[in-house]
């Protein structure tokens, strides 16, 4: 007989505060349009296959399968695929952390995982499976996981973490709620359908929105409609009725009344202004 013991001589580490919001796996597909935005927890997104590129903060960098994207709260990012090789990819969002590149002002960075790819892999689809299964103690298995992925991050790269002093209470039926939102502003969205969304009350939704966001939700998506008119209206031809029925606004008075509530002006003046050069024209969006 043959035996290999190894003794564990000091106690682990404190749990740490940070907690894991949402998971999830996604692949491009001919009807996902992406938009730029950005989040209040930090995502790190895992590239299982295909190609493209990911916007991060005004520039572009390609990713391909098993790269590692980690965006750190409040940057503005979206991710593009080729559609000859469509992307697919797990991302997870993490809240109470961000992660330190060794640059202080860096707030974002890609690295490849390859060497590292079957580990990876594993876990993340371990994680994805307790989410789904959701049996009892899922939570505490997914918490333990994520901390695993992490330590083998930094231990793999020239990564640190900082654990914020005071984490951020993202609800996560807020942080599903702003998603959903944020990627299908342009349909007909009542309070009702985001608390079925969200399995909660719709007075409870929208106090614990406010609290989060400090804003409604419906105030927050009539925002996200605003600007994506906004490049509509200085960029193409398209009327004010055709505008307003693309975005998802219930009619055109109704539109014009939210976008000059936000922006202190009328569409049509706003369109004025940015055709006479008085304001740049509004860069494309991409959207999700």
């Amino acid at each position: 007989m043959s035996t290999e013991r190894f003794d564990i001589r000091h106690a682990p580490a404190p749990r740490e505060s940070f907690r894991l919001l949402y998971i999830s796996k996604s692949k491009f597909g001919g009807d996902w349009n992406s938009t730029a935005h950005t989040h209040s927890c930090t995502e790190l997104f895992y590239c299982l296959s295909g190609e493209g590129q990911f916007y991060l903060s005004g520039q572009l960098y390609p990713v391909k399968p098993d790269d590692m994207i980690i965006v750190n709260p409040q940057v503005e990012h979206t991710e593009l695929s080729l559609n000859a090789s469509p992307l697919e990819y797990i991302v997870l969002g993490v809240a109470g952390i961000e992660i330190l590149f060794g640059k202080a002002e860096s707030s974002y960075a890609i690295f490849n995982c390859r060497a590292n790819r079957e580990r990876m892999v594993t876990l993340l689809h371990m994680l994805l499976a307790e989410a789904d299964r959701s049996l009892d103690g899922c939570e505490t298995v997914c918490q333990d996981l994520l901390e695993v992925l992490l330590i083998w991050l930094v231990r793999c790269t020239t990564l640190s973490l900082q654990v914020e002093e005071t984490p951020r209470s993202d609800s996560r039926e807020c942080v599903e709620i702003k998603r959903y939102l944020d990627s299908n502003f342009r349909e007909d969205i009542s309070l009702d359908r985001l608390a079925e969304i969200a399995h909660i009350n719709k007075y409870y939704l929208a106090h614990t929105f406010q609290k989060e966001y400090g804003i409604s939700p419906i105030t927050y998506l009539n925002r996200r409609r605003i600007e994506e008119s906004k490049y509509m209206l200085g960029n193409t031809g398209y009327s004010l009725a055709q505008i307003s029925e693309l975005m998802g606004f219930s009619s055109p008075s109704y539109f014009s009344q939210c976008f000059r509530k936000a922006e202190g002006l009328t569409p049509n003046e706003y369109r004025r202004q940015v055709r006479q050069g008085q304001r740049p024209a509004p860069a494309k969006r991409h959207e999700r």
